[in-house]
């Protein structure tokens, strides 16, 4: 292909009616006192949109527009070109065509970038034009860490040897950064962020050590190394965790903070002495993605409408129950964010804080010390407070501490690990709790779970197996009312699992007065005959059924959160 012509961008998108002469003019003095580039001006003010601007590009040059969301790319015609050459000239190699090689890029208009392209790669090249959005995601996923992480830990254990290394010594030193295990460390993280992971999981087992990720609640497998090289890793970790690195026979338990690609993430690590050394588990919550709003949690507008009218009262208990990982301190916090004004005192009481909110005060409890959650919130109680958030109900004292001052004018949220809404009250009452304190405290309970999305880019028309058709067939659906039924195939841009990223499903037992009478009865049938009667239609599994007709989710998802509901 001959080298691209010069285009003004500016006068590209007025020639093809997308933006205004007077647009243009506002973009350009901006981009006059700014110094950033015409394109980002242009997108930031709204007046047109990154695949406005990548289609007017292509159809004046004559070339290809790429959707990169859609496109499943050959990551070994990607890594081609370096990731900082990548970077660098927003660029990036997609697949061999009619003897050259289609390269995606941003600014096919740049001649410089494509000189230097044709130079690295060495080969004729097509273009074809991609949005910087998706470009830059695309870099972040493909050029994983994977190789260079196996390689680091090949280099560690060469290092170590059959010898002892005294990491508390090493500490003191300069140039630690350049020490095999911290470099394994950080590239680990780096590649963990990348991913979205939420956990790594480091197993030492006879010969080897594996690093596991969570991503999207299931657990991947990142690398496996010799064995040798696991002690390395903890007693480093347990260095950062300010843990006992002499204490191996026990399980510990701390955080630390780092910044991994330009983010901050706190860590909370948890060890485990096991038969082959210390199995370590390390939480990662990035500070950098900010609180979620209600608005963005994906809850049906009548029940989000329903929970805000519920948060904005000035007294009651409201509980968010599920299991571990459902995102119920998510959800909590997303409340919290939204009646966080100067006007109202807010304390949480948390073992960890898992976010940090500014306006409020947040307790961390230390169990170690007796700086307990019934404690904590005995003292809260004493600070003033309109608003109070306790982490979990994990004994009956802190539960009946919590409802006493959800009675006494004072706003309270927690959360339970019950199976749903109705189970909870019964929970509560099982715990010791009055039924009368129940029934007349608590305003609202909110069930939720989170199921996988379907990956967009490689989502196919799925046809059910004989158990998911019985299944099916159980829940009152046959073939005519099926709805849209989808599953990913498995493609580079979901690590080959068919889902990429989560959704949650919600079922609200709001607290009517029909409720909480029946609540206070002494027959506990009456009430689940009651409570059922008032969720018909509107169940957990209700919600996920609706996602999965509309092919946001798979069968194979729904019949999970069908399991976790039932057991």
């Amino acid at each position: 292909m001959a080298r691209p012509e010069k285009i003004r961008l500016g006068d590209l998108l007025v020639q093809q009616k997308l933006i205004s002469m007077e647009q243009l003019q506002f973009a350009l003095d901006q981009q006059k006192r700014t110094g950033r580039k015409l394109g980002k001006v242009l997108v930031d003010n709204a007046f047109v949109t990154e695949d406005q601007i990548s289609e007017a590009l292509a159809k004046q040059l004559n070339i290809p527009y790429i959707n990169l969301k859609y496109y499943n790319v050959n990551l070994e015609i990607v890594r081609r070109l370096p990731e900082h050459q990548a970077r660098r000239f927003r660029a990036i190699a997609l697949e061999e065509r009619n003897g050259a090689l289609l390269v995606g890029m941003t600014d096919p208009t740049d001649l410089f970038a494509f000189d230097e392209i044709s130079r690295i790669l060495k080969r004729d090249i097509d273009l074809a034009v991609v949005t910087e959005g998706q470009l830059l995601e695309t870099v972040d996923r493909v050029y994983r860490r994977t190789e260079e992480i196996s390689g680091l830990a090949r280099e560690l254990s060469e290092d170590l040897g059959d010898a002892y290394i005294d990491f508390g010594a090493m500490s003191d030193t300069a140039g630690l950064e350049e020490a095999p295990v911290v470099k394994l460390l950080q590239t680990m993280f780096d590649d963990a962020t990348q991913v979205r992971a939420s956990d790594i999981h480091i197993e030492p087992q006879e010969a080897r050590v594996q690093v596991r990720f969570r991503i999207d609640g299931a657990l991947h497998l990142q690398t496996e190394a010799d064995s040798k090289i696991a002690p390395s890793l903890v007693l480093r970790l347990k260095l950062m965790a300010g843990l006992d690195i002499s204490e191996k026979r026990l399980p510990q338990d701390g955080r630390f903070s780092i910044r991994v690609r330009e983010q901050a993430v706190d860590v909370r690590i948890s060890t485990l002495p096991m038969q082959y050394g210390e199995s370590v588990v390390m939480r990662l919550l990035n500070q950098s993605s900010g609180i979620l709003g209600l608005d963005k949690l994906g809850m049906p507008p009548e029940m989000l409408k329903r929970f805000r009218e519920i948060i904005s009262r000035s007294s009651g208990m409201v509980l968010v129950t599920g299991p571990t990982g459902s995102g119920k301190t998510t959800t909590l916090y997303a409340g919290l964010s939204e009646i966080n004004t100067i006007d109202q005192k807010i304390i949480t009481v948390e073992d960890p804080v898992e976010y940090r909110l500014p306006g409020i005060i947040q307790v961390q409890v230390n169990e170690k010390i007796d700086f307990t959650f019934s404690r904590v919130l005995r003292a809260a109680m004493r600070q003033d407070p309109d608003v109070i958030l306790v982490g979990e109900m994990r004994d009956a004292e802190t539960a009946q501490i919590g409802l006493r001052a959800a009675m006494t004018g004072h706003l309270v949220f927690s959360t339970l690990h019950t199976r749903d809404t109705a189970g909870t009250l019964f929970r509560l009452v099982d715990m010791g709790v009055p039924r009368f304190m129940v029934a007349s405290s608590v305003q609202a309970v909110l069930a939720q779970r989170l199921v996988r999305r379907v990956c967009e880019s490689c989502s196919a028309v799925h046809q059910p197996n004989v158990q998911e058709i019985e299944w099916l067939g159980n829940e009152g659906l046959d073939s005519g009312n099926w709805g849209k039924l989808l599953h990913g195939r498995g493609c580079s841009h979901c690590n080959g699992s068919g889902y990429h990223g989560r959704m949650a499903v919600y079922e609200m037992l709001e607290m009517s007065q029909a409720i909480a009478d029946a609540a206070a009865h002494e027959k506990s049938n009456h009430f689940m005959e009651v409570a059922r009667a008032h969720l018909k239609g509107r169940t957990l599994l209700d919600a996920a059924i609706k996602e999965m007709r509309e092919g946001f989710t798979t069968v194979a998802e729904v019949m999970r959160i069908t399991n976790q509901v039932e057991d």
